[in-house]
């Protein structure tokens, strides 16, 4: 409802995961650099993590559109399957119609589609998002996976995207196999107070704020107090406070909008 208010083309504080608002600040510089480096240099296993809302997915989806056509990818979502849906769901969004529903024969046809695409000099790589909550089977299936290779390389790079949990997992006796395998570890942590003045910069010039709006620095200030960093929990502040500074008929977001923002926003911060 603000939008016209503040000369904007769109919500810049939308907790979607758009690859377009992606700010990357120097960890989030290095995270995608690992994901990049352990997908285009065939490295097997790549492990992401990081606390809910510090944009995992967001860094993700970006990750896929500048991998360009010499890598094919698929992007698992619903990690609570079974291990023969995770195949599945695997070849489905390779774009290969699965044609059984026994676990070892879909696994022929993935071996099958994947050396097709090696001839092709095509990488493929599968990201796995909320892998902590995978089951322990279904890590187990993931880990064969990986087995899918021929003398020079892996046919897939699987990235492992989740929560802190997730390291705790595979730190356990059961997965140690797994842990072993993993060849690059990146962590997203949160943003400083200097990366969320600049976090909510970039995302009010990306969905094209008018001159002269924006955050006062004491503003920004105190949405970093309050999120600690998380760009998630920013998103829904700096949502409310412009709708608190458009009230009031003000272009400029004050650090009492934020306030008053945090104040009705508590229960669900």
């Amino acid at each position: 409802m603000y939008l016209e208010f503040f000369g904007l083309r769109e919500a810049p504080f939308n907790i979607t995961p758009d690859p377009r608002f992606l700010f990357l600040s120097e960890g989030h510089r290095d995270a995608m650099a690992c994901v990049l480096y352990g997908i285009r240099e065939r490295k097997g296993f790549v492990e992401l993590i990081g606390e809910v809302g510090c944009g995992k997915t967001t860094l993700c989806r970006a990750a896929l559109r500048r991998l360009g056509g010499e890598v094919q990818t698929a992007l698992i979502l619903n990690p609570s399957i079974s291990e023969t849906q995770l195949v599945r769901a695997i070849l489905s969004d390779l774009g290969a119609e699965p044609r059984s529903h026994r676990r070892l024969d879909l696994i022929e046809q993935l071996n099958a589609y994947l050396l097709e695409r090696a001839r092709q000099s095509v990488n493929v790589a599968i990201i796995i998002d909320e892998a902590q909550t995978l089951a322990p089977a279904v890590m187990e299936q993931v880990r064969l996976l990986s087995n899918l290779e021929t003398d020079e390389h892996k046919l897939m790079q699987i990235v492992l995207v989740g929560q802190p949990e997730l390291d705790r997992r595979l730190n356990e006796p059961s997965l140690r196999q797994l842990r072993q395998r993993i060849m690059v570890r990146a962590e997203l942590r949160p943003l400083s107070e200097e990366d969320t003045s600049a976090y909510i910069r970039h995302r009010m010039a990306v969905a094209g704020a008018a001159e002269g709006v924006g955050f006062e620095p004491a503003a920004s200030a105190a949405v970093h107090w309050r999120s600690t960093g998380i760009p998630r929990l920013i998103n829904k502040i700096c949502d409310r406070a412009l709708l608190a500074a458009y009230c009031r008929s003000a272009r400029t977001v004050r650090e009492a909008d934020v306030l008053a923002a945090v104040a009705e926003l508590d229960p669900v911060l």
